[in-house]
């Protein structure tokens, strides 16, 4: 079987450090927010070249405690894409704040500037940018249309550790995390870094953030007994935070061989019944997701070959059982057709040219 991310495979080479460190926090016993949570928090604002980085207990965590430490007003709209993962959605919901959804680009995953554009509002107080499939949002057009604008950008950069935005050219490349005013990352295991359990992490240059994110992350205080606001139970465990910082290491690494796959894939499917993306060179491949309107026979082809794959997302987040009637009659042409017939291929770093080659093969005979 060809598997979608062998995460066994991807840290062979870590788990012997891995196993060592965590002994190490057995014998000294300090599981909660110990000096290697802090150690790894220094370490991810560095690599995201930002002064700080508050790590907490999962991505969904991150964006909700974000627009928490924002205290913004009950019913404030918050604008995020129609094409993204449940739990963005649900953190607005969860924050007493307004959803409104835009579409995404006909051939790229991220938010429409243009579609963008015409939503903003008087009300309008953040923007959660969806850095989707590894691909950074056009943040320079993004930030022309909200110049002069006091509007909060907000990265959900749960897919894109490590991706850069190219939009402002190459010479003025930014890191996932460091484009907005706060970023948000995820830790779930099958990210490009992943922990052994949950975990999250915001970035921001805000001090006066950091220390309010820092507060509400551990129930109102810094300190123990100290609950100086009300607070949640949001930490970053120190065994989790001890194995992304040994992961962090080949982060890089590990995205450059994503990229070798994605340049594979786009060499040698060649059918005219699959659309590829237009992606920047600053992605980073959490997804290689391909458009096909044969994708039921593509489907059967691949569970024949034992080939795993997703589906990013089989339901449009404005038809979802849960939310559907706050957008009643709502459509979003481009974020429906991506999750109708959209489908990630294989993307494991590991992947070897005869199983890339096997995919390619496959995906040309429909």
């Amino acid at each position: 079987m060809i598997k979608f991310f062998n995460i066994r495979r991807a840290d062979s080479s870590l788990f012997k450090k891995n196993i060592k460190d965590v002994i190490r926090i057995f014998k000294k016993t300090n599981f909660i927010n110990g000096e290697e949570v802090e150690r790894f928090e220094a370490n991810f604002a560095k690599y995201c070249d930002v002064k700080y980085s508050i790590g907490c207990n999962s991505g969904s965590d991150a964006i909700f405690l974000a627009l928490k430490s924002l205290n913004l007003k009950k019913n404030s709209e918050v604008i995020l894409p129609a094409q993204t993962y449940a739990s963005t959605l649900f953190s607005v919901i969860r924050a007493d704040l307004k959803p409104i959804l835009v579409d995404i680009q006909k051939d790229n995953p991220t938010i429409c500037p243009i579609s963008l554009k015409k939503k903003i509002s008087n009300k309008t107080s953040a923007i959660i940018l969806v850095h989707l499939y590894g691909e950074c949002c056009n943040m320079r057009e993004i930030k022309k249309i909200i110049r002069n604008k006091k509007i909060t950008l907000i990265e959900d950069a749960a897919q894109a550790h490590g991706a850069y935005d190219y939009s402002f050219g190459s010479k003025k490349r930014s890191r996932a995390g460091s484009i907005g005013h706060i970023g948000c990352f995820s830790f779930y295991p099958g990210k490009n870094l992943g922990a052994y359990g949950d975990g999250g992490i915001i970035t921001t240059n805000n001090k006066k953030l950091r220390e309010t994110l820092l507060q509400l992350r551990n129930l109102g205080g810094i300190k123990k007994y100290e609950h100086k606001i009300v607070g949640y139970n949001s930490r970053l465990d120190t065994i989790q935070a001890v194995i992304l910082d040994n992961k962090l290491k080949k982060l890089d690494f590990n995205n450059s061989m994503r990229f070798r796959n994605a340049e594979f894939y786009r060499k040698n499917i060649k059918n005219k019944n699959i659309e590829l993306l237009n992606l920047s060179e600053g992605c980073v491949y959490h997804q290689f997701v391909i458009l096909t309107k044969k994708i039921n026979k593509l489907v059967n082809l691949l569970k024949q070959n034992k080939i795993q794959f997703g589906k990013y997302y089989p339901t449009p987040i404005h038809k979802l059982e849960a939310v559907k009637h706050i957008f009643k009659n709502e459509k979003y042409k481009n974020a429906e057709y991506f999750s109708r017939y959209g489908l990630g291929l294989p993307i494991d770093p590991n992947l070897s040219r005869n199983e890339l080659s096997k995919i390619c093969n496959i995906i040309n005979k429909i």
